[in-house]
């Protein structure tokens, strides 16, 4: 099984995880550790939503870092046997790890339905859908910056990981970009949720 790199800090910390597959994008430890410096902050006692979860390492290192919840969203099967292996690996796969096997899209459309159940409400979002898909992105973002969105919370962070030449809106419905980081050809944009009021 391939290698998505180790768990960086928290409860966790050192543990190596599974990829998918060679033809996955993990991680890589270098972008983990700076989106998780930035994010640091706003994890404790947070829900995180990891979507286009892959290996499920972004959900796993915020749990690992004192994160209460943690929704896993990923349509390939495969990629969601590696994120169980990766939660059974880490001590994670208790009640506050949920791993949902769906459409990624199809789940923002349905405001965060699972079986007719709302999953809830997110204080932190990683969007990590495949490069070769731009528009997954652009629409991931659209759904959770519009203003009837109710997945997220207010003042909740929004990180997109995209190729660096595929730079995102700096504004996106009431998204609004606090700054990017790059990595070769990964870059990372980092958003807030705005209230009404703030914009």
């Amino acid at each position: 099984m391939a290698d998505a790199g180790r768990v960086i800090a928290g409860s966790a910390r050192g543990v190596r995880l599974a990829a998918p597959g060679p033809g996955t994008r993990p991680l890589a430890d270098r972008v983990k550790q700076t989106l998780f410096a930035v994010l640091e902050p706003a994890l404790y006692e947070a829900a995180v939503l990891d979507l286009f979860a892959g290996s499920g390492a972004a959900g796993i290192e915020a749990l690992s870092r004192g994160a209460t919840r943690a929704v896993f969203v990923e349509k390939d099967a495969s990629a969601v046997r590696t994120i169980h292996e990766n939660l059974r690996r880490t001590g994670l796969d208790g009640p506050a790890a949920e791993v949902v096997r769906v459409d990624a899209i199809a789940w923002l459309e349905r405001g965060g339905l699972d079986d007719s159940k709302a999953v809830g409400v997110f204080d932190v979002v990683v969007v990590d859908p495949p490069y070769a898909e731009t528009e997954l992105l652009a629409r991931a973002l659209g759904i959770l910056g519009a203003e009837a969105s109710r997945i997220l919370a207010p003042r909740a962070r929004v990180v997109a990981k995209h190729f660096w030449r595929e730079r995102p809106p700096a504004r996106i419905g009431l998204l609004a970009s606090e700054r990017e980081r790059r990595f070769g050809e990964t870059a990372l944009t980092f958003y807030r949720r705005l209230d009404r009021e703030s914009e």
